[in-house]
């Protein structure tokens, strides 16, 4: 289905909202996280979501059941996934990540789901518009419009003779980066950047753009928030490359810094998942998706590497250092 027909979809069929709790019975909660069960950070959203609801009075298997299902990065697979959760007919649905709640939408627009670490749900077609989300979708997303700019800055402050940037992305399982790439264009200029595009899908892929800009003089690199590249293998290159390459990298997710990469700046995605544990208890006790405007994110993470740093010949400005919430000698 193309974007458009979906929004029109979402937008002009009445929404049939279960009953909460089906008439006494146990509230049912499907939970898609868009990550492997393996990686910490799902672990760090699950212990997140589950505290939250637990403060708010929500047990599983005592006054909920909650079915868990964690996506590869596989957009079949997680397509796969999300026709299960959506078989197993639950009162609600809870889903990170942009491609995971595509596919949970492409399988239910009656189910009310609330979502988290989204960055442009507008774009994706999830939702009509942030304070009126218009279907039986809503959530909380993990980036807002200046902090592609932000990225850039960071690069220009920890490696200040950076003149040519490389943004990377995978446009199947990251295409809200494109909404990022117009914030990060309009900011390049005025500080003195070229920015140029890496469009990957396979691991060579990231070899080859990664050993290109090693040519270049004066290089740095933006990973985006994107599934493909976060998959612990590619990481796992990505800073492997750069450490070998001596390429500065910002990176929009923590972990990348904790496993060796040198600056990250996004948003804590666990906090997220804490304020969605609020949507679903309202929504639980009757309140609708459609009256719960999308929120931006209040909370976010600058971490830096500075044994990273030291090895790339790089000095640490003292106010990043105290701006930092998270750094790793």
């Amino acid at each position: 289905m193309r974007r458009r027909d979906f929004i029109a979809v979402v937008g002009h069929v009445a929404v049939a909202w279960p009953l909460v709790a089906r008439a006494g019975a146990m509230p049912r909660v499907g939970v898609l996280i868009g990550l492997p069960e393996g990686e910490p950070t799902a672990q760090q959203w699950k212990t997140a979501l589950l505290q939250s609801l637990s403060a708010l009075g929500w047990k599983p298997e005592v006054n909920m059941r909650v079915d868990w299902r964690w996506a590869p990065a596989d957009l079949d697979r997680t397509q796969e996934l999300a026709k299960e959760l959506v078989e197993l007919r639950p009162d609600i649905i809870v889903v990170t990540t942009t491609p995971s709640t595509a596919a949970i939408l492409r399988e239910t627009r009656t189910i009310p789901v609330v979502f988290s670490i989204v960055s442009d749900p507008v774009g994706s077609g999830f939702v009509q518009s942030l304070p009126r989300p218009g279907g039986n979708a809503t959530g909380f997303i993990n980036i807002e419009g200046s902090v592609g700019g932000k990225w850039l800055e960071l690069l220009k402050e920890i490696a200040p003779s950076t003149s040519q940037v490389l943004f990377l992305f995978n446009p199947k399982t990251a295409p809200q980066s494109y909404y990022y790439l117009k914030v990060m264009q309009a900011a390049a200029a005025p500080s003195g950047l070229s920015l140029t595009v890496a469009e990957i899908s396979s691991v060579a892929e990231i070899n080859a753009a990664i050993t290109d800009l090693a040519q270049r003089p004066n290089a740095g690199l933006v990973v985006a928030p994107d599934i493909f590249t976060a998959a612990q293998d590619r990481r796992d290159l990505i800073i492997s490359l750069a450490a070998r390459l001596r390429i500065p990298v910002v990176y929009a997710l923590g972990y990348f810094v904790e496993e060796g990469g040198l600056i990250s700046y996004g948003p804590d995605n666990a906090d997220l998942l804490r304020k969605a544990a609020g949507y679903v208890d309202r929504i639980l006790k009757g309140e609708r998706p459609q009256d719960l405007p999308v929120q931006l994110p209040t909370k976010f993470e600058l971490a830096i590497n500075t044994k990273t740093a030291a090895a790339l010949g790089l000095t640490v400005p003292q106010t990043l250092l105290v701006a930092a919430d998270k750094v790793i000698d």
